[in-house]
């Protein structure tokens, strides 16, 4: 399945918690990295170039959006999907973060069987 590593960046506790306990129901036992802000959250993508990106849109340091941004200007780090989580439902934030280059966005709370599948669907995309 070649790379499964997955990286949830949120500033709550909580939501990483589940995010991570979620994801480890996927097959191939995917490696679950965790950060808890903007600035650590780029750097451990920077390091680690998972496939899959958590990313929460309001956090200290650097928001979702400036994250996103520098990952889709660094050509090395090209293949990694990102997915916006946020509180907010709205549409003008939906559109900020397709903008800055999310392929996908979930608002909080989610269904983490919804997360589940998305997670499986993405890692089953070439």
């Amino acid at each position: 399945m070649g790379n499964t590593k997955i990286a949830i960046v949120d500033d709550e506790v909580h939501i990483r918690a589940l995010l991570e306990q979620t994801l480890e129901d996927l097959e191939g036992e995917p490696e679950i990295l965790l950060a808890s802000n903007g600035a650590e959250g780029l750097a451990l993508i920077e390091r680690e170039r998972p496939r899959i990106v958590f990313l929460d849109v309001m956090m200290p340091l650097m928001n979702g959006y400036d994250v996103c941004t520098a990952v889709r200007q660094n050509p090395d780090l090209t293949g990694i999907t990102i997915v916006m989580l946020t509180a907010k439902g709205q549409e003008s934030d939906r559109v900020r973060g397709m903008e800055t280059g999310a392929h996908h966005f979930v608002t909080k709370p989610f269904d983490p069987d919804e997360i589940l599948a998305l997670a499986h669907r993405i890692l089953q995309t070439p």
